[in-house]
């Protein structure tokens, strides 16, 4: 197929990099499992056809927090979408190990100061970003996590289950799989969708989506893993989250 598309597209510049098997996989399958997500897998798509076919099996496993089941659903999903799925290609159609693609915890505590003190610098901008009320009305997502206790930390766990499905498809398969073939552009081809599926939050938070791409996929190149950027993600979520909080009183 790859050679049929090479022969019928005008002949590439001197130095172009010729189309393979992994990277016009990798390109593929995150276009489709970007779609799927946008469509099937974010809280906005449970609470319109797919309420009506997973909501009873949400009630079952929630209980009398059930109002959760759309965030649970995100989390859910985003562990499908964006870690199992590309799991499954590189296992059995790359034939290569996970840790080739990020997901390596050996050697990963040697790295976790950078992570700290990423942190650490983070914390005075989510102090500035929690003042503001666009920051406010928007998180946390789901309202009745303001309620705290178990029913904050089930909400806080989905939530770091989103934040394991948009390290790993980001900041490992798709920095990865990618830096084989362009190198350091990697980091920027992987941050324009990243950048994207930040488009419904406030503007700040939007333009900074980029810093972090840049920052996170490279920190995971030099750790040789994306999974200590999960932490981070989570601990930035959840921090943020009890400043809006306290801010909303």
């Amino acid at each position: 197929m790859l050679a049929r598309l090479q022969r019928w597209l005008p002949e590439p510049p001197a130095g172009a990099a010729p189309l393979d098997r992994r990277t016009t996989t990798v390109f593929l399958v995150t276009i489709i499992l970007l779609v799927v997500f946008q469509y099937f897998g974010k809280p906005e798509a449970f609470r319109g056809a797919l309420a009506a076919t997973l909501q009873p099996w949400y009630e079952a496993l929630l209980g009398s927090r059930a109002g959760m089941a759309p965030y649970a659903h995100w989390g859910l999903s985003s562990l499908v979408i964006r870690v199992l799925i590309p799991f499954a290609i590189i296992l059995f159609y790359f034939k290569e190990p996970l840790s080739h693609y990020g997901w390596r915890w050996r050697g990963m505590l040697k790295h976790t100061p950078m992570y700290i003190g990423l942190y650490l610098l983070m914390v005075p901008l989510i102090l500035w970003a929690s003042s503001l009320g666009s920051f406010q009305q928007k998180y946390p997502f789901y309202k009745g996590a303001a309620a705290g206790g178990s029913t904050l930390g089930l909400y806080e766990f989905f939530y770091g289950v989103q934040f394991l499905g948009v390290e790993f498809f980001f900041r490992g398969f798709l920095t990865f799989a990618l830096f084989r073939r362009f190198g350091y552009n990697a980091l920027l081809i992987m941050a324009i969708p990243y950048v994207m599926v930040h488009f419904n939050k406030p503007l700040p938070e939007t333009f900074g989506a980029l810093g972090a791409a840049l920052i996170l996929g490279s920190l995971a190149l030099r750790a040789g893993s994306c999974i200590p950027g999960v932490f981070l993600h989570w601990a930035v979520g959840i921090t943020m989250d009890l400043l809006a909080i306290s801010k909303q009183g």
